[in-house]
């Protein structure tokens, strides 16, 4: 095992909503991800997903409520709750998740990633 700059890590990809894999540990993984405008609406069933804002503001809409996420902060969306991210600016985000996870949850789309590349 390395020391992880996750500074370093961002630098080594420019595209949104494709999260980079950094790291597994006890059946989860740390991923990161560039992201900017809107998601689609998605829940994932069985997992729970944390956010870690590393840089940047992210909104995400639930279907009675929105929160805002600022630098530094984290929110833990619990498994089987609806949610939308949504990113006005160019966010930096790290996601710790079970690594069977598919980021857009139970919606298959065009942009599901079936297997995170690891940097």
């Amino acid at each position: 095992m390395d020391v992880i700059n996750i500074k370093e890590k961002f630098k080594l990809f420019s595209e949104h909503w494709t999260p980079k894999k950094i790291g597994e540990l006890n059946g989860q993984q740390l991923l990161l991800a560039k992201i900017k405008g809107e998601f689609i609406w998605h829940a994932h069933e069985h997992e729970d997903e944390l956010f870690m804002i590393i840089k940047g503001v992210l909104i995400i809409e639930f279907r009675d409520k929105t929160i805002t996420l600022n630098e530094g902060e984290i929110y833990i969306i619990p498994k089987g709750v609806e949610h939308k991210p949504i990113a006005k600016e160019e966010v930096h985000v790290l996601l710790f998740e079970p690594l069977e996870i598919k980021h857009t949850g139970n919606v298959i789309s065009d942009i599901t990633v079936k297997m995170f590349e690891s940097i």
